[in-house]
């Protein structure tokens, strides 16, 4: 027998060196499952903010200065994030007691009709009979609020202080995974690179830049224009005179980096100035908040998000929404920058009927 026929063949060696490795990152995944998500977060606002890292490393150079400037941005990350947040929950704390109060009084004393009812220019009569019949006397109003105890809302107080309590572990995590990845950014720049030039051929380069441009423009027309709708609607809401209007606007911000999802808000704002009896207020921020929305999401939105990957707006709701219900709110980033990849690698297939992907 031939000494050389018993040697295996480069393909038998292959394969097993293919398998185990596939077997071993799939176990080092399974091990840092619950951590991806803060890894992919820190990705995502590494990205958002390199261009401001990078001017501010032009002025503060050298290897302390970038350890301290690393630091810095990372903190000033978490106070962006944080202290809208605790001013939020104590608001929303508030809110509950306040709220726990109004459903005791109500089951002790009825609703009495709102003043808004006697102008509902149609059903007037039968919707005040209803109200009469179940809201007004204290009987129907327990009878209509019995799932609803002050004891209920603080249970789900806690349940909620416990969801946000391991969130906040993970955003710390999130945070220390930003602090690594603006401090070693070179380093692991030039890796990425590297890896990707070996994975992907030539392509590699121009994939990672529609990615970063995507997440950019997402960032943009997602969280600057949020906040934007947030703002205008909070002055809507202080002029119309609806209850608690910086905390309402707050929410309609957060609400609103969904596209058309700030409707919501707007909903619980006109039933909060109908039960002040004011009908035309109601209509107005209703009408208001619909025009707002559909300027926003259907012309500055497809321009921040599309224009920046030359991603067609069906495209960019299919990313944000499909990340969304895929992945959470990290699927609003994740989604366009995935559909910005795809298109492209399409454009190029078709342009040049050749693999984008290709090894050259």
């Amino acid at each position: 027998m031939n000494a050389q026929d018993s040697q295996p063949t480069a393909s038998q060696v292959r394969w097993p060196r293919i398998v185990g490795l596939c077997l071993l990152i799939g176990f080092g995944l399974w091990i840092a499952r619950d951590f991806m998500a803060a890894l992919v977060w820190g990705v995502v606002i590494a990205i958002a903010i390199d261009p401001l890292h990078m001017r501010l490393r032009e002025r503060w150079p050298g290897v302390a200065g970038h350890v301290l400037l690393a630091l810095m941005l990372t903190l000033g990350v978490a106070l962006v994030v944080l202290v809208p947040l605790v001013l939020g929950i104590a608001q929303a704390a508030m809110e509950v007691r306040e709220v726990s109060i109004w459903i005791d009084a109500a089951k002790t004393n009825g609703i009495p009709p709102p003043l808004w009812l006697a102008r509902v220019p149609y059903g007037e009569a039968a919707l005040t009979q209803w109200w009469a019949q179940h809201l007004a006397t204290p009987e129907g109003a327990a009878a209509q609020l019995h799932s609803l105890t002050g004891g209920d809302l603080i249970t789900h107080t806690r349940l909620i202080g416990s969801s946000v309590l391991h969130r906040a572990v993970i955003f710390a995590f999130t945070l220390l995974a930003l602090f690594f990845l603006l401090r070693d950014r070179d380093t692991i720049l030039a890796q990425v690179r590297q890896a990707g030039e070996r994975l992907l051929g030539p392509a590699s380069e121009r994939i990672g830049s529609q990615a970063v441009q995507s997440v950019r423009g997402t960032i943009d027309g997602l969280i600057l224009v949020g906040m934007g709708e947030g703002l205008v609607m909070t002055v809507i809401y202080l002029l119309l005179g609806v209850p608690h209007p910086l905390l309402l606007g707050m929410l309609t911000a957060v609400a609103a980096t969904i596209p058309f999802g700030a409707a919501f808000m707007f909903l619980i704002a006109a039933a909060l100035l109908l039960g002040l009896g004011s009908v035309s207020g109601a209509i107005i921020v209703m009408a208001s908040g619909l025009a707002v929305v559909g300027i926003a999401d259907h012309f500055v939105r497809p321009a921040l998000i599309g224009g920046a990957t030359r991603l067609p707006f069906l495209w960019v709701l299919i990313g944000i929404l499909g990340g969304a219900e895929t992945l959470g709110v990290l699927g609003l980033f994740v989604g366009p920058a995935t559909m910005a990849v795809l298109v492209m690698l399409w454009r190029d297939y078709v342009d040049t009927g050749v693999n984008a992907c290709s090894i050259s």
